[in-house]
C-alpha cells in the first residue's frame, strides 16, 4: 500500500490507483468519449479525426463531455495511439469504414525516415490539451455531473508492440501477420523499431505527465496475438523499460497496463513490468485474477461492452458481478474493452447508477 496523504480525498480514482480499496469502486470507461454520445457526433461532423485530436479546443471538449454527463472518476485524454508514429513522420489517415491507413514500415530505409526529433513540436497541441484539462478539472467550478477537483486526468499511449502492428501492417488487421512475420524473420529490424517505440513512448508519457496527466495508461491491444516467448520479449520487456523510465522521473505517478487478450501471461505481466494497475479484458475472470496477481497491484475492468449495449437486467447482473468480485481490493470499475458506438446513452447512465449504488 502507498501513502495517500498527498492525494485529495475527492479524487477516488487516484486513491485507488495508489492502492486504496474503496467501496463502491471508482469508475471510468474506455472510449467513454465516443460515438455513442450525441454531443460527440455533433463535434465529429465538424472536423476529421486527426484534426480533432490535434486541436486543443476540440480535444478538451471531447474529453470533458462524458465527465459533464456522467461524472466519471477519470477523464482520459481524447487522442489516439497512432499519434506517436505520425509525430515521427509516418503518414497517417483515418478512413471512414476502414480505420487508420499508414505508410507501412517494411525496410530499414522505411524505418530510417522516422524522425524522433519531430515529436516535441508535433505533439505540442496534445500537451496543451492536457494542460487545459488539468486546469479545468481542478478548477473552482463544478463540471456538469462531476464535482470540481474530483476527477483524475489520465494520459495514455499505445504500447510498443501494438503501435508497431499498425506501423508495419499499414493499418488495421485481425492477425497482423506482416508484423508478426517481421518479428520472426527480421528480428534485427523489428527490434530496432521496438527500441525506438519503447524510448519515445516513455518520453511521450513523461511529457504528458509534465503537462498535467495525473496517471497514465499503456494500451497493448494486440498483446494476445503473441506466443509466450514473443510476449515476454515484445510486451513485458518494453513495458518494464517504459515504467522504469517514468518512475525515475515521476515516482509518484501511477501506471495502468492493459495487455489485452494476454490470458495466462497476465499475472506474469503484472509481476514483471512494474505497472501499478493491470486492466483486464472481457475474457478474464476477475475473481481468479485477484488470486493470481500480487495484492499490491490494483485491478481495472472488466465488464463486457456488449452487456452495456444490451442494457436491462443482464447488464445490471453482470455489472454487479464485476463490481462485487473486486470488493476489498484496489479495483477500478471499467469495461473489458471500449464502449460500442451503438450503445444507448441511457444504458451508460444506468450502469453508472448501478456501480455507484451502495449496499
Amino acid at each position: 500500500m502507498n501513502s495517500n496523504s498527498h492525494i485529495p480525498s475527492a479524487k477516488r480514482l487516484l486513491r485507488t490507483l495508489n492502492g486504496e480499496a474503496l467501496w463502491p469502486p471508482p469508475m471510468w470507461l474506455m472510449r467513454q468519449a465516443g460515438r455513442f454520445l450525441p454531443e460527440f457526433r455533433a463535434m465529429r461532423a465538424k472536423a476529421d479525426f486527426l484534426t480533432r485530436c490535434m486541436t486543443p479546443d476540440i480535444a478538451t471538449e471531447l474529453t470533458l463531455q462524458p465527465i459533464r454527463r456522467f461524472g466519471m472518476d477519470g477523464a482520459i485524454l481524447f487522442s489516439d495511439i497512432l499519434i506517436l508514429p505520425w509525430a515521427m513522420g509516418q503518414s497517417l489517415e483515418f478512413v471512414e469504414g476502414k480505420g487508420p491507413v499508414l505508410g507501412a514500415i517494411r525496410t530499414a530505409q522505411d524505418l530510417a525516415k522516422l524522425d524522433r526529433n519531430r515529436i516535441a513540436e508535433a505533439t505540442a497541441p496534445v500537451l496543451e490539451t492536457l494542460s487545459r484539462l488539468h486546469k479545468t478539472l481542478n478548477g473552482a467550478e463544478n463540471i456538469g455531473a462531476a464535482k470540481a477537483g474530483a476527477t483524475t486526468l489520465l494520459g495514455f499511449t499505445g504500447s510498443p508492440f501494438t503501435v508497431a502492428c499498425y506501423m508495419v501492417d499499414g493499418g488495421s488487421s485481425r492477425e497482423f501477420a506482416v508484423t508478426r512475420d517481421m518479428a520472426f524473420s527480421e528480428p534485427a529490424l523489428f527490434d530496432k523499431l521496438m527500441a525506438l517505440l519503447t524510448e519515445t513512448t516513455a518520453d511521450y508519457l513523461c511529457a504528458q505527465i509534465e503537462a498535467g496527466a495525473e496517471a497514465v495508461m499503456l494500451f497493448d491491444s494486440w498483446a494476445g496475438l503473441l506466443p509466450p516467448s514473443e510476449f515476454r520479449k515484445h510486451v513485458i520487456a518494453p513495458t518494464r523499460q517504459i515504467v522504469k523510465t517514468i518512475k525515475a522521473k515521476h515516482p509518484k505517478v501511477r501506471v495502468i497496463g492493459f495487455p489485452r487478450l494476454g490470458g495466462m501471461l497476465v499475472p506474469e505481466y503484472a509481476r514483471e513490468t512494474g505497472v501499478d494497475v493491470v486492466a483486464l479484458d472481457t475474457g478474464a475472470d476477475l475473481s481468479l485474477a485477484r488470486t493470481l496477481i500480487p495484492e499490491h497491484i490494483g485491478l481495472q475492468g472488466n465488464l463486457d461492452p456488449l452487456a452495456v449495449l444490451s442494457g436491462g437486467e443482464a447488464m445490471r447482473r453482470e455489472a454487479l458481478s464485476v463490481r462485487n468480485a473486486g470488493k476489498g481490493r484496489a479495483h477500478v470499475f471499467n469495461l473489458g474493452h471500449g464502449v460500442l458506438p451503438q450503445t444507448p446513452v441511457e444504458h451508460v447512465e444506468e450502469l453508472v447508477r448501478t456501480v455507484r449504488e451502495t449496499e
